[in-house]
């Protein structure tokens, strides 16, 4: 099970907090609006600064001592609105509710209820499930599979009559590796694994468990049938941490398994670097607190998630469509 987040929107979204420093001179309804560009934020506070300057220097320009005082207010006020340039880029990408590095809490993971469907019966293996499906025998060796970006051959063996192990390879490169088994009721499934199959670091580690929803044929393997995953104990942080960053129309993500992508929060598309199974994404704000991602394979759109802030700023609910598999999860990440 993978967590990334490949997370997995537009300025606000990823950026979203509103800039609420202190503008001077600025009625509440002209501050600049969240996540706006630097341009825009420059452009509205230098409107607001001339019509300041207009306003000191109303009035009959003939008195020549009148006119050096609202040239040195002019000065002045141009000199303010110089340093509020130089600081508003820090500013807006500060106060981005968006910002930050944020972990998965794994205790508030609501998982799909559509069930995976294993099969394990007359020495074949088949996840009926799996896009695309799988179909190997269980002998073992490695077997040859295609259509799956994170590994091209699978070994599945029998430890026993409750428990096998499985081994993917991208390349002739170990990137999976499993264990899986029956509980001695038959009604729980659980599994461990060691994930390196869409990291460029260390390996992603975790252990969870599933539920029986129906039984497996006659004569099948304990492991056969349908199953609804249920619970995550745990997962190695760099499966669980991920990093956002707003600077002016744009966002960054990057997480511990070395994916990234910068995109602008207009929904415009861009490569989505270090997954083999995500090559593009777009992000867009959906209001003040929200943003959508969409992520793509050669095209293909293959998960769209909402990430929405809390009204503290403190946690981030993520809600995720996966369109591969027609299911839904979500999730929150707790800011760090």
């Amino acid at each position: 099970m993978k967590l990334q987040t490949a997370v997995s929107s537009d300025p606000t979204v990823q950026n979203g907090r509103a800039h609420q420093a202190v503008w001077p001179e600025m009625i509440e309804g002209e501050r600049p609006r969240e996540s706006s560009s630097l341009i825009r934020s420059i452009g509205v506070a230098g409107g607001r600064a001339e019509l300041y300057i207009s306003g000191q220097s109303e009035g009959p320009r003939n008195n020549p001592r009148q006119f050096l005082k609202g040239e040195e207010t002019m000065k002045k006020l141009l000199w303010f609105v110089l340093l509020l340039a130089l600081l508003t880029p820090g500013l807006a990408m500060a106060q981005s509710v968006f910002d930050g590095t944020w972990k998965v809490d794994l205790k508030t993971a609501q998982f799909p209820t559509k069930p995976d469907v294993y099969l394990l019966q007359d020495g074949m293996y088949r996840c009926k499930t799996c896009v695309p499906a799988i179909a190997i025998k269980a002998d073992g060796q490695d077997q040859k599979v295609t259509g799956h970006p994170y590994f091209d051959t699978m070994s599945i063996k029998l430890v026993d009559d409750r428990t096998i192990e499985e081994l993917d390879k991208k390349n002739g490169k170990v990137v999976v590796k499993s264990k899986t088994w029956a509980s001695a009721d038959g009604n729980k499934l659980m599994f461990e694994f060691t994930d390196s199959s869409a990291t460029n670091a260390d390996p992603v580690t975790g252990k969870g468990e599933e539920t029986r929803v129906a039984k497996g044929p006659a004569g099948s393997h304990a492991i056969s049938g349908s199953w609804r995953a249920s619970k995550m104990d745990n997962v190695s942080d760099n499966g669980l941490v991920f990093t956002y960053k707003v600077a002016g129309d744009g966002l960054t993500m990057t997480n511990l398994t070395g994916q990234s992508y910068t995109a602008k929060l207009d929904g415009t598309e861009a490569p989505y670097k270090g997954d083999p199974g995500t090559t593009s994404v777009s992000v867009k704000k959906v209001d003040t607190n929200m943003m959508e991602e969409t992520d793509k394979r050669d095209g293909k759109v293959i998960s769209i998630a909402h990430m929405t802030i809390s009204a503290d700023g403190k946690s981030m609910t993520i809600a995720v469509h996966d369109k591969l598999h027609g299911t839904t999860m979500q999730f929150t990440a707790l800011k760090q």
